[in-house]
């Protein structure tokens, strides 16, 4: 009897500092939307961007360039990067470039070893691959196979070599670059679009399972999931899209997203959107009822079946 009161006054224990700590983080997050936390500096840090040949990677590398950073350009097509490399040189910027393939183990390991030995211990990472564009919605995709091994599994290989850099060096941050598909798996399943939308949530649960795996190790290495609206993008609108309700979504530039991500990594935000306002409408998607939310999705209905 006493045994089976004191676990009740655990437990009664347990459940008070819970709730008091959740009204706290509560009140803490309502009161970092009015006041954010500090941009940190990242002048000297080494950065690895992976799709930095075109756009979204290509003005965050850039930008990175501005800020101070040292940053290893990785794209397939290192063509693409030869021109926008210049221009970050003239900036003062530290950059180099290097071809490869994210979905070949074995070329991923080889160019992280080149960076860390010509750049030094990588301390930032962001993948830009595999974020779905207006046009790959619109067109035929890729088969199956090709869209999992980019946006997915070419996850695993980066970070095999990349996290104990980071472990070495004593910090890091990673920055996990998806399509809004990921804040729900709300794909409509009509033609090509089953496998971007079911790589960009499984892209959503792999950041999740690293953020808890990393706290729990005591790992001073912090993961950032960007949710990007693939329409928000102007200048790879395609023309055949429509937007249901223009003056609700609208577009911007590239380098205006980059900028919000950078804003948002710099704050050590865990999870964030681009626009903004999105992860708000992700999380009231999860708590509707399944038919409640397919009425929202049909509202906010862009023209193509996606997320």
């Amino acid at each position: 009897m006493l045994l089976r009161i004191y676990s009740l006054c655990v437990l009664a224990l347990d459940l008070t500092l819970l709730f008091i700590g959740i009204f706290c983080t509560i009140l803490t997050t309502i009161y970092r939307m009015f006041c954010p936390p500090p941009l940190k500096n990242i002048n000297r840090e080494v950065v690895m961007v992976v799709g930095a040949g075109r756009g979204i990677g290509k003005e965050l590398a850039l930008q990175l360039c501005q800020l101070g950073a040292t940053v290893a350009w990785v794209d397939i097509n290192v063509e693409a990067c030869t021109a926008v490399i210049q221009r970050a040189q003239q900036l003062n910027g530290i950059c180099k470039s290097y071809q490869c393939d994210v979905r070949d183990k074995d070329a991923v390991a080889q160019t992280v070893n080149l960076i860390k030995n010509q750049l030094g211990e990588i301390t930032m990472f962001f993948h830009c691959c595999g974020l779905p564009s207006p046009r790959t919605l619109v067109q035929e995709s890729s088969e199956v196979r090709d869209v999992m091994d980019l946006s997915v599994i070419s996850y695993f290989w980066l970070l095999d070599s990349i996290l104990p850099c980071m472990r070495r060096s004593g910090k890091g941050h990673i920055t996990i670059l998806s399509s809004v598909a990921g804040l729900s798996n709300g794909s409509s399943g009509r033609g090509t679009r089953v496998p971007l939308s079911t790589a960009q949530f499984a892209v959503q649960g792999l950041a999740e399972s690293l953020h808890m795996e990393l706290r729990h190790s005591n790992s001073n290495i912090i993961v950032s999931l960007v949710h990007v609206y693939p329409f928000i993008i102007g200048t790879e609108v395609a023309k055949d899209i429509r937007f249901r309700i223009p003056s609700y979504f609208g577009t911007m530039p590239a380098a205006e997203a980059a900028r919000q991500i950078l804003d948002g990594v710099r704050r050590n935000y865990a999870e964030f959107s681009v626009p903004g306002y999105l992860l708000y409408l992700g999380h009231v998607l999860r708590i509707l009822p399944k038919k409640a939310s397919f009425m929202l999705r049909d509202l906010l209905d862009t023209g193509v079946d996606f997320a």
